[in-house]
């Protein structure tokens, strides 16, 4: 009866001002609990819980967390020598404190470098960089990191090996290399490779590929993160659940990372996420400025419908779902690719209440009473 009772009330929770209260029991992590974690990542401003409303969402709503930023080496180490560590302290403690399952975020990535790696020339120093670089981070943190995301985005779209500075100075060898290193440093932590579009045909089999080798040569590596940076404008349903099927098949656990909804235009069909892919502003770019129309509110809560019915018919092969961002206005959808824009990917908008794509995913677990 209470699952009924409280779709009611979160109805009318979307047309009024009123909050939820700390005592209501069901949320997506309790909802969710027996099917895998239900995760969010966190900025700067909810590390250091400077927003009531978002961290009583945070700790109502999720049992996991990602670090947005902090983690990565631009910011925890932005010197050779020299590491910061205040930020990422601070989440580690959040996640502790509110007995989460933390996820770092991430050990090797070709973008957001610190500064002085453009001016390193040769393999040694750069293989001493990565060395470490994983030593000190993930070392800081064995055994209260539940998870790794070790190697990120080292894939481009056909497939074949992203042609990076790892790639270019230290060969493809770099990728294990940094995985041994990881389990070495945390011994306890799951280790996992993630990136966005693994799920199209081309990039997943070249994902597969990556992670036989890793496997054929005794490395740990315990799953793959499936960033899930999608729009409501193009369905890929058939290939996200080939995606969980094949990537499973290798005994090893599948998770989706960064999930969000864009519901703007995409400026000449871009695919992917990468960070550095800018475009001009327009307005034609940026229709939503004020507010959602209900036909786009409602054609988000049916992508997210249908994509959970998905996630829980193959429930027994993911570990965990991730939204990236807490509610709309913290998405970094909001400026990429094109800055300035009003984007509402998520599941809560900008005054951290339920939209309609909340209430389509928790209805899927919702049973009739008598």
């Amino acid at each position: 009866m209470k699952k009924t009772i409280y779709l009611c009330l979160s109805v009318g929770f979307l047309f009024s001002n009123t909050s939820y209260s700390q005592k209501d029991e069901t949320s997506l992590k309790t909802t969710y609990e027996k099917d895998f974690l239900i995760g969010t990542a966190l900025g700067i401003e909810h590390i250091y819980e400077k927003d009531a409303k978002a961290n009583q969402l945070i700790k109502r709503e999720f049992n996991a967390i990602t670090p947005e930023n902090i983690m990565k080496s631009q910011i925890i180490h932005p010197e050779f020598n020299h590491y910061s560590f205040e930020a990422s302290d601070k989440f580690v403690e959040f996640g502790q404190k509110n007995k989460m399952f933390i996820v770092g975020h991430t050990l090797v990535w070709h973008s957001q470098l610190p500064a002085f790696v453009s001016k390193i020339n040769s393999a040694d120093s750069l293989r001493l960089f990565m060395t470490e670089h994983i030593k000190a981070v993930a070392g800081r943190y064995a055994g209260k990191i539940n998870s790794w995301d070790v190697v990120n985005e080292a894939l481009e779209e056909d497939g074949t090996l992203r042609k990076s500075v790892f790639l270019n100075k230290l060969g493809e060898g770099y990728i294990k290399e940094a995985f041994d290193l990881a389990a070495k440093a945390d011994p306890k932590a799951e280790l996992y490779y993630n990136d966005y579009n693994i799920e199209q045909p081309a990039k997943r089999k070249g994902a597969i590929e990556l992670i036989k080798k890793l496997q054929a040569s005794g490395t740990k590596i315990n799953g793959v993160g499936i960033q899930g940076h999608w729009s409501i404008n193009s369905e890929n349903l058939k290939d996200i659940e080939d995606a969980i099927v094949e990537f499973s098949q290798l005994g090893i656990k599948v998770a989706f990372t960064e999930l969000d909804y864009t519901v703007l235009p995409n400026p000449w069909d871009l695919k992917g996420a990468d960070v550095n892919q800018r475009f001009e502003e327009n307005p034609k770019m940026n229709p939503y400025k004020e507010s959602l129309p209900d036909s786009v509110q409602n054609r988000l809560a049916e992508r997210y419908e249908n994509l959970f019915k998905v996630f829980l018919k193959h429930k027994d092969k993911i570990s965990r779902v991730t939204f990236w961002g807490v509610n709309d206005s913290h998405s970094w959808l909001n400026g990429w690719p094109i800055k300035n824009r009003t984007n509402y990917p998520l599941l809560f908008d900008r005054g951290f209440e339920p939209k309609k794509a909340y209430l389509s995913i928790m209805k899927l677990k919702s049973k009739p009473t008598n």
